[in-house]
């Protein structure tokens, strides 16, 4: 099959997906009842089923009543259980896979379920999903006349009592059709290696040979491929590397700290950009439109949503609704019920609506990645919004930073303290801080209250990092490359002493 061929054939299928989309556009509602009916009648005879008899529970009341909100912690030993080759214990079908996932707030791993209706129905669902909404908004792409350049994660796959685990991104390489194989670089060989930085090399020795259509991958990891490339190629910017470059798709953490730095390797005003939001436990949405800064929750991949506003998170007064409940504006708790066989679970990510007809949302931030010690709410999404603006005045670029408290000692007040890596640091840091802390007053009220005559905050405290600690506090804990995330925000000072330390 010639390639002009294999594109139109390929760009027809994925076109006709788009209707199945249209349906759960117009009809939310009745899709996410569906999906919710359907996961309680396919488990009704498991474990967890029968001990809150699903075969009873005919609508979605009854399902918030009768089952409790669970985090990782509070179905760990039933998730042991199956590693160790139990099953039937939260979903009917044999479950051999687990996505492992250490986060950034906690050093344990956390062992996520992936069954293979995930596999089939998530995942590489919302991957061709993917391409149809792009290639339905870019008639003209030319995308499969070359390959996607997939930066995944750096470990491969281990056994362990039965089971399989590694990153998400490995247990999707590992089960990858031969569609997505073939216009893939690099080989699943080198997309599996453990070790990052010799993978970096075989990367762009493989790739570089290619004609590459698209990128995919976390921004703060394809900054750095991307950052070698030149440096091996000697070129002036990747499009004379891969002049038929035409999409990134990316996703993982924010993009804002890094769109600059972009635009700078990829001068070309016709050049896309595409976000996707997923997790170990699902693929939840996909930007639908170009140049837009939100993402269409996609409703049938075998997901039921709800969402705790987070001004009752963690209260007696807390309670999740159905997506059919929310406002626009709203911070919200995600809590999540799967085709893995997650029951009303935590994923611990926030996000707020930005509109309802469709369903779009903007990730905010986590519900542990935020500085609340003195009542400032400060979330992620301040952060990036607030460090974006003020790079745009100053001229500053930035790699990477982290901030928490300096908690309050006698009569001191407290204050918010920042490492920053920049890639390009501003002419004048205490006219940096000043715009950072007028920003942040001007995005987030409560901040600004706290701050209101140094009440309780004084000015924020901001360190410059030097170069590549950032990078190297990562590899001082084996997570390079992949999803690994620095923490943006926390309100204890654990990131913030071990950076201190490392900062010399």
């Amino acid at each position: 099959m010639t390639i002009p061929l294999f594109n139109s054939i390929a760009s027809w299928l994925l076109k006709k997906r788009y209707h199945q989309i249209e349906l759960f556009l117009k009809y939310p509602e009745e899709v996410q009842e569906e999906v919710l009916n359907q996961l309680l009648k396919i488990a009704e005879d498991t474990e967890i089923g029968k001990r809150y008899e699903f075969e009873s529970i005919e609508k979605y009341e009854t399902f918030r009543e009768r089952l409790p909100i669970v985090t990782y912690e509070d179905i760990e030993p039933s998730i042991e259980r199956t590693r160790r080759g139990e099953q039937n214990i939260f979903w009917p079908t044999s479950v051999k896979w687990f996505a492992k996932s250490s986060g950034t707030t906690n050093a344990k791993s956390k062992f996520i379920p992936v069954s293979q209706e995930a596999l089939e129905d998530c995942h590489y669902k919302s991957g061709k999903d993917l391409l149809c909404l792009y290639l339905n908004n870019n008639e003209n792409s030319q995308l499969f006349t070359g390959k996607s350049l997939r930066l995944g994660g750096s470990k491969q796959l281990y056994q362990d009592k039965g089971s399989q685990f590694g990153d998400l991104s490995a247990i999707l390489i590992d089960n990858m059709p031969l569609w997505a194989e073939f216009s893939s670089t690099p080989s699943n060989k080198v997309s599996l290696m453990s070790e990052w930085e010799a993978k970096l090399k075989a990367i762009i020795t493989e790739s570089t040979r290619e004609n590459v259509t698209s990128l995919a991958g976390v921004p703060s990891w394809m900054l750095i491929l991307l950052n070698h490339v030149m440096d091996e190629t000697g070129k002036d910017h990747i499009f004379q590397v891969w002049e038929n470059l035409e999409v990134y798709f990316h996703g993982g953490v924010s993009f804002n700290p890094y769109i600059d730095q972009y635009k700078n390797l990829l001068p070309r005003k016709s050049f896309k950009y595409y976000e996707i939001y997923n997790a170990s436990e699902g693929f939840f949405a996909i930007q639908d439109r170009n140049n837009a800064d939100d993402l269409l929750l996609m409703l049938d991949y075998g997901i039921f949503y709800e969402f705790i506003p987070m001004d009752s998170y963690g209260t007696s007064s807390e309670i999740a609704i159905p997506l059919w409940e929310v406002e626009i504006g709203v911070n919200y708790a995600i809590i999540i019920t799967t085709n893995s066989g997650l029951w009303r679970y935590k994923i611990g990510d926030t996000i707020r609506f930005t509109t309802l007809s469709p369903y779009r949302i903007k990730v905010t931030g986590r519900t542990k990645h935020h500085i609340n010690v003195f009542g400032e709410e400060l979330i992620i999404e301040n952060a990036e919004e607030a460090l974006k603006s003020v790079c745009a005045k100053t001229g500053a670029e930035i790699k990477d930073y982290t901030a928490g408290p300096i908690f309050m000692q006698g009569k001191g007040k407290g204050a918010h303290e920042w490492i920053i890596e920049f890639r390009k640091p501003p002419e004048n840091l205490d006219y940096f801080i000043e715009i950072l802390d007028n920003t942040l007053k001007s995005l987030n009220s409560d901040y600004e209250a706290k701050r209101y005559k140094n009440s309780t905050l004084k000015l924020p405290e901001v360190h410059m990092a030097r170069q590549n600690l950032f990078y190297d506090w990562l590899k001082s804990k084996d997570k390079l490359g992949g999803q690994h995330k620095i923490p943006r925000l926390s309100n204890k000072r654990d990131y913030l002493e071990e950076l201190l330390k490392m900062n010399t």
